[in-house]
């Protein structure tokens, strides 16, 4: 009984650390390369500043919600699922 609820924390865990993970990642790459864009539209048009910094933010915002939802998922990994995991296990047994 021990080690399966060790092996249910040790799962949850991992998934959380995978969830972050890739969840970080893309964000990051995205945001990166959206920013990267707009300073080479805004060095090659100056005069268009505004609407790419502001549609540049927004898409930003977009992206960025990929990273929260991982958030969410890993902390309900964390805190949730190990105690409805093992109220599952020992409803089984």
């Amino acid at each position: 009984m021990e080690i399966a609820i060790s092996i249910i924390l040790g799962c949850c865990a991992l998934g959380a650390g995978i969830c972050m993970g890739i969840g970080a990642v893309g964000p990051g790459i995205g945001e990166g390369n959206a920013v990267s864009k707009a300073c080479e539209a805004i060095g090659r048009q100056p005069e268009s500043k505004g609407s790419v910094t502001s549609t540049m933010i927004m898409g930003c915002a977009i992206a960025e919600t990929t990273g929260i939802y991982s958030l969410v998922v890993a902390i309900l990994l964390i805190f949730v699922a190990p105690g409805m995991f093992v109220e599952l296990l020992k409803s089984a047994l």
